[in-house]
């Protein structure tokens, strides 16, 4: 039998089980959509997250403050939350370290901001001219704050997106508007262009935020850029040194503050959701192969109603390997219909996950193909021992099979 006459043959025997071969592939259907849709939820997670993180700025590395772990103590404080950096640690890693291009230090706390019929609890941040450059912070609407602002502790505002849209409705301009934050009052200069991140926040002078709102002279971070990506392990061990030998510190595990490059904070964000697709397409793949067996059960439920047919082809000169193809042909034919209509409502499920719950998808082609050659694996796999079944039919008995 030539190949033409096997799939001939193939689909002539799906066709004439329409129903009992649609609800088969319906579960290849389902595992296929289920996979396609559960790796493009974890693609889409892990490109925002990706872009979320590139948009804090390139060549980053941040500088925040910790507890020292001294003898005796049983933990150590949570990072972010001491006061053990300055301003003089900035203007030393500034000036002692050449691979530095820019440095932007900040403080930060949460404030109740009022202005005329809103009002909102927001991220307060104070920052130097520099923030802009080494964040990526781009202004929509006025200016950013200056050297000038924070040497003549200039009570001026710069808003996020957000905080745009709860305190003025987005509408207009608020340039010139005033607001007060903790009951302190600022004129608006600028407005940030939305980011996806951060925009939920007021920037004010580091100076101004640290003299009025904080009320000391440390920093809550230190925002470093480096020359290039090269130069980021370089940097951040001079930055380490740096900081260890100002602070009078020789042993670096008990090191008062922590460094940490974004190349490093994107490594692991990518490990993560790596792993989250891997667990969420293992999970679909379960129903993937609840879908093989359902092909199996079929395959064998048509070699036993066609044993007879069977018997009376290999009696007229049908070889084991014929028969064996035919039934395999089916499999994969069965396997690979379910595949083209689970990649279809995988891409269609992912697209109204994407409009209604409003959460990131990509559909990559790998994944299509990476479906593609499941479904076809899975007509092979579970379609090899019906086929073999059938092709070692004796054709005698199988002329008497009642």
């Amino acid at each position: 039998m030539t190949f033409s006459d096997i799939f001939a043959e193939a689909f002539t025997a799906i066709k004439s089980n329409k129903m009992r071969s649609g609800l088969t592939v319906l579960g290849i259907v389902i595992g296929i959509a289920s996979v396609i849709a559960m790796i493009s939820v974890g693609q889409g997670a892990s490109n925002t997250i990706q872009s979320g993180i590139q948009s804090l700025g390139s060549n980053l590395i941040l500088v925040t403050p910790g507890f020292q772990r001294t003898f005796g103590s049983q933990a150590r404080g949570g990072r972010g939350g001491a006061n053990s950096l300055t301003l003089s640690d900035v203007e030393a890693i500034r000036t002692e370290i050449n691979t530095v291009v820019d440095i932007a230090p900040t403080v930060s706390g949460r404030y109740q901001v009022i202005t005329k019929g809103a009002n909102t609890n927001t991220s307060v941040t104070g920052v130097t001219a520099s923030y802009a450059n080494v964040r990526n912070v781009t202004i929509d609407q006025g200016d950013f704050v200056t050297d000038l602002d924070n040497t003549n502790l200039n009570k001026v505002a710069v808003l996020g997106a957000t905080t745009n849209e709860d305190l003025f409705g987005g509408a207009s301009s608020p340039i010139g508007e005033t607001i007060r934050i903790n009951g302190i009052q600022f004129t608006v200069i600028g407005v940030a262009k939305a980011s996806g991140l951060l925009d939920d926040v007021i920037y004010v002078p580091l100076s101004v935020a640290q003299k009025l709102l904080i009320g000391n002279n440390y920093v809550s971070t230190i925002a470093v850029q480096a020359d290039n990506a090269k130069d980021m392990n370089e940097t951040l061990a001079q930055i380490t040194d740096l900081l260890l030998k100002r602070h009078h510190i020789s042993d670096a595990t008990k090191a008062d503050f922590s460094a940490v490059s974004m190349s490093d904070v994107l490594s692991i964000a990518n490990t993560m959701t790596q792993t989250l697709t891997v667990l969420l397409a293992s999970i679909a793949g379960i129903s993937l192969a609840v879908g093989g067996i359902g092909i199996m059960n079929m395959m064998l439920t048509n070699v036993t109603e066609r044993t007879r047919e069977i018997g009376l082809r290999k009696a007229i000169g049908a070889t084991s390997n014929d028969i064996s193809a035919q039934f395999l042909s089916e499999s994969i034919i069965l396997t690979f219909v379910g595949g083209i209509l689970g990649i279809i409502l995988g891409i269609v499920i992912a697209f109204a996950i994407t409009k209604i719950g409003n959460i990131p998808t990509k559909v990559a082609s790998s994944s299509i193909l990476l479906a593609f050659g499941v479904s076809a694996l899975i007509g092979v796999v579970f379609g090899y021992y019906p086929a073999k079944k059938a092709a070692r039919l004796n054709p005698i008995d199988a002329l008497r099979y009642e």
